[in-house]
């Protein structure tokens, strides 16, 4: 464990209220992005992470000081929103949630700062990645997300699918897989048109 995440989980253990202002301070842009990527859409990012704070701070309410000291913040965080998702996936019955909003996520991702000609290509490009990852099944697309967009450690990755290392890298090469088998459809297709 890093030492902010000591800091945090010790704070965490002496003080529930300061240490959890914090610990969404440090945490929410992670839960945020993940949020983002899974679902598609800004709106149902900020809803199901203010439904992952809420879950965390109850929950953190009936640990005992050690528990708290002993969490891994950022995966434990995330596996509560990978459940919030899921949970609101099973629970919609208006629309498939995991169909992504292209016009919500495109703008999301961090810009580089590329001249106009290579913005528009990237734009595309963008666009193309984030209607493509809604394609991925969920067991694929949350472990790609958590490691490629959020940046977690495949052991971080392990801990938040409830499986071992091994499987959470697999898991991530066939997502890897399959993101690149659909994009190069998704070129034919518009090369084709």
């Amino acid at each position: 464990m890093s030492d902010m995440a000591e800091q945090l989980t010790d704070l965490l253990a002496e003080d529930l209220d300061g240490g959890f202002t914090e610990l969404v301070r440090v945490h929410a842009k992670s839960v945020h992005a993940f949020l983002l990527r899974v679902t598609g859409s800004a709106a149902e990012a900020d809803d199901l992470g203010q439904d992952t704070f809420l879950r965390a701070y109850t929950a953190l309410q009936g640990y005992p000081p050690e528990r708290r000291r002993a969490l891994s913040p950022r995966a434990w965080l995330l596996t509560i929103a990978a459940n919030v998702w899921r949970n609101h996936v099973r629970a919609s019955v208006r629309r498939p949630v995991s169909a992504m909003r292209v016009d919500d996520a495109r703008d999301a991702w961090p810009d580089a700062r590329p001249g106009p000609a290579e913005r528009a290509l990237n734009a595309d490009e963008r666009t193309r990645l984030v209607a493509v990852l809604s394609e991925l099944p969920e067991h694929h697309r949350i472990p790609v997300v958590l490691r490629h967009v959020v940046g977690m450690s495949y052991a971080e990755v392990a801990q938040v699918q409830g499986c071992p290392v091994g499987t959470a890298k697999a898991q991530v090469s066939r997502g890897m897989s399959d993101l690149r088998r659909l994009m190069t459809a998704a070129q034919e297709r518009e090369v084709a048109t």
